[in-house]
């Protein structure tokens, strides 16, 4: 009798884009009692008839992976112009209050929520989380030599220590950074950035979709690092029409380090309860277990 290789959910994104990263680790979270490979098939013999993918982003990998004859779910994990490729089940990581529909032929996927909503209550230090992602690289290496060590030190005095986690630009960020007490520095794809956010008190993010989304779903305090590039300034600016964000243009500014608490409103209680779906890692997972049982 013949025995049927169990399906394999193939995982690919940007580990150099942020976003991306998180949108694939935060998928991969519900992807239980299903085998998962992080590396694309080699030649064609390689895949199973019953393999389907995931990929964030990555449109070559999307692109490779379905003339293998692999049904793929792309899923966009960024904010900014783009579609998904021909072919593939596109969705974008869009959240149901941000202002305006999602763009043509992606359905949006509402938040991308990590797996554990909840913080450790001994919390300390500081998580700062920055992108240089489709970024020019002035305007990044400027920032990295600029308002960043003026803010990882300020952030060391207030709270004991500063993690920075970055995608990419790492050189720069260190050499930045350099013999400074209390910060360490890592790259993303080697840092898990959800559970480092459980365990800080304090949280500064360049304006990204999977960072915005960090915060959002636990209900804690964020504060925007000073957007980079038009992605960033541009979700920055659509933020700021729903929910106020404070963004760190002074280090010295004792709002940033101490959160309003008490009589004041409690973070994100501006947004539409009815738009705030935090279901959209399982959402996607629950596709991608769908096609693993009668791919397309």
């Amino acid at each position: 009798m013949a025995v049927l290789t169990p399906a394999t959910v193939l995982l690919a994104s940007r580990d150099e884009q942020l976003d991306s990263l998180l949108a694939r680790r935060r998928v991969a979270a519900h992807l239980g009692g299903l085998r998962t490979a992080g590396a694309l098939p080699g030649p064609p013999s390689g895949v199973s008839p019953r393999d389907v993918a995931l990929v964030c982003d990555d449109t070559d990998a999307t692109a490779r992976l379905l003339d293998l004859g692999v049904p793929v779910v792309h899923l966009r994990s960024g904010h900014g112009p783009g579609a998904g490729p021909d072919g593939a089940l596109c969705r974008v990581h869009r959240p149901g209050w941000l202002p305006g529909p999602p763009p043509s032929g992606e359905r949006a996927t509402g938040t991308l929520a990590p797996a554990r909503l909840t913080r450790n209550r001994a919390r300390a230090g500081t998580l700062l989380l920055l992108s240089a992602w489709d970024v020019p690289e002035d305007e990044a290496d400027a920032f990295a030599a600029g308002p960043l060590r003026p803010l990882a030190a300020e952030a060391v005095r207030r709270t004991g220590r500063c993690a920075v986690v970055c995608d990419t630009r790492l050189a720069p960020v260190r050499a930045a950074l350099d013999g400074l007490d209390g910060v360490r520095v890592t790259r993303a794809a080697e840092t898990d950035a959800d559970a480092l956010h459980a365990g800080a008190d304090v949280f500064l993010a360049a304006p990204t979709m999977g960072a915005l989304t960090l915060a959002q779903a636990r209900r804690s305090p964020l504060v925007f690092l000073p957007p980079l590039g038009a992605a960033q300034r541009d979700l920055a600016r659509q933020v700021a029409g729903v929910s106020p964000v404070a963004t760190a243009h002074d280090p010295a500014d004792p709002a940033l380090w101490a959160p309003p608490g008490p009589p004041g409103p409690p973070p994100w209680s501006t947004l539409d309860p009815a738009a705030d779906d935090l279901r959209g890692a399982q959402r996607v997972a629950r596709t991608l277990r769908q096609l693993s049982l009668a791919p397309l």
